[in-house]
């Protein structure tokens, strides 16, 4: 018996693969996609890890939510049609709650390595923008040390630790610095409670406040000269980085995208 012709007449063929303008946006999307999954995994491993510290957390977000849409439904049930207000209520509330949620893990996050050496070193290096951080270019058996930052403002040695001891090691990687840094100004802070002293959570604040003195391009002429000087921070006196709640700087990095956006 003959076989019934096939009705597949066209040859099976793959798929062409995407070339220039279609491959570069397809990139582009998978670039993106990725990165919106790792920051939606790292707010729940920062939920996770805070709650365990603050097991408030889930009820003060439900509270702050509940009362944000409600102060937003009320009026609008006596003034506008409430099922126009209601998604900006529900929006408004998420945003308040995130915002709650990055403050206390932030709190969170502080009150975990508060004590620790080389706790302003991991505030340091969770700072945003363009820093050149450089953890325990000096430090004792103690475990005092001494961080180098180098940005807009210019040099930053910050110390943590027994002050006497701190001060001295200040001194020293101050003289080092003067002689490559010429007019670019050289900062020296020390970590602490104690007058005079910059409290570890308000670390961050201090040195984002301090005035741009140097441009982009200075500081890429003070990073060649530092390469050149060369770093302290090797060997027995190289200072541990604690790890707070979240992964290295991501606790504050929730709290300032919630500040940012709440400041519009």
């Amino acid at each position: 018996m003959a076989k019934a012709p096939s009705t597949d007449t066209a040859p099976h063929r793959k798929a062409a693969p995407l070339t220039g303008r279609a491959a570069k946006r397809a990139a582009r999307a998978a670039k993106k996609a990725a990165r919106g999954q790792g920051k939606i995994k790292t707010i729940i491993q920062g939920y996770k890890m805070t709650k365990e510290r603050d097991p408030k957390l889930p009820w003060v977000m439900i509270l702050a939510f509940v009362l944000t849409v409600t102060v937003v439904i009320v009026p609008s049930i006596l003034f506008l049609n409430v099922w126009v207000m209601l998604p900006f209520a529900i929006m408004l509330g998420v945003l308040v709650s995130l915002i709650l949620f990055g403050r206390r893990a932030q709190k969170a996050a502080f009150g975990q390595v508060e004590g620790q050496a080389g706790a302003a070193a991991w505030v340091l290096e969770g700072m945003r923008g363009q820093w050149e951080v450089e953890a325990g270019v000096a430090g004792t058996t103690s475990m005092d040390a001494v961080h180098r930052v180098l940005g807009r403002p210019g040099f930053l040695l910050v110390g943590e630790g027994v002050p006497h001891r701190v001060k001295n090691l200040l001194a020293q990687e101050k003289k080092k610095l003067a002689r490559i840094a010429g007019d670019v100004p050289i900062y020296d802070i020390m970590v602490g409670d104690s007058e005079g002293q910059v409290p570890l959570n308000k670390l961050s604040t201090h040195v984002m406040k301090l005035p741009r003195n140097i441009s982009a391009g200075e500081v890429n002429t003070m990073k060649r000269k530092l390469s050149a000087l060369g770093g302290g921070g090797s060997g027995k006196n190289k200072m541990p980085i604690p790890q707070g709640p979240l992964p290295k700087g991501a606790a504050m990095t929730v709290s300032q995208r919630a500040i940012r956006r709440r400041g519009g």
